[in-house]
């Protein structure tokens, strides 16, 4: 037992390393990983319509005036959950934004029901700077925060609140991409891997290790 406990935080430590090396990640060490719990994944909610806009962004309830799930990024969010079920992975708090497209995403991936929150919801114009700030320091706090005994936590929000809270890398982040932080106390967390939905989807169909996208702390 004490023999498996050092090799599960030599593991840890051995993903976690990578926040300094620009290298990619095997799939299957990080699944390994995040199945034990622990784990907080920052997700750009699915596909979209590209021909729609958000014109009503102050009234959540009015979805026909939302940009909202495509059919094939509803298809793919369905996939994904398949895919966290298939890998084991579990989690216990979903929070998402309070557009349609993030809470459809939440619910459709985990099946569970989602805390939807401004606290992860796009501001842009229509809130003022100073929220916009806070609304970036609540999304890196939640990242920071350690999950449910157990289980892991899904954060599903936007674009522009990742690239506010985690930085300039960011800033090809693309609808359905996953970052993987692991919190480590003192309200901070280490980024161990950026992953795109289809490897996780391939993953669990393959059984065999997908690179991931380099990580690196924040």
């Amino acid at each position: 037992m004490k023999h498996g406990a050092i090799w599960f935080g030599a593991f840890v430590a051995y993903l976690l390393s990578f926040g300094a090396a620009a290298q990619g990640v095997d799939m299957q060490a990080l699944v390994s990983v995040v199945k034990q719990g622990g784990y907080v994944i920052v997700l750009r909610h699915g596909a979209t319509n590209r021909d729609q806009a958000d014109t009503d962004p102050l009234n959540f309830d009015n979805v026909a005036k939302q940009r909202v799930l495509s059919t094939q990024g509803r298809e793919h969010a369905k996939q994904l959950g398949e895919a966290f079920k298939t890998l084991q992975i579990r989690f216990g708090q979903v929070y998402t934004s309070k557009f349609n497209r993030a809470v459809e995403t939440g619910r459709l991936v985990t099946g569970l029901d989602v805390i939807s929150t401004p606290d992860v919801t796009e501001g842009g114009l229509v809130v003022t700077p100073i929220e916009n700030d806070r609304r970036t320091e609540a999304l890196r706090k939640l990242a920071a925060t350690p999950p449910l005994p157990g289980t892991n936590t899904l954060i599903v929000t936007h674009k522009p609140n990742i690239l506010d809270a985690f930085g300039k890398d960011w800033f090809d982040v693309k609808e359905g991409e996953a970052s993987v932080f692991k919190p480590e106390g003192g309200g901070k967390a280490v980024l161990v891997a950026r992953v795109q939905l289809v490897d996780w989807i391939k993953a669990a169909q393959m059984g065999s290790p997908m690179p991931a996208k380099a990580a690196s702390k924040y």
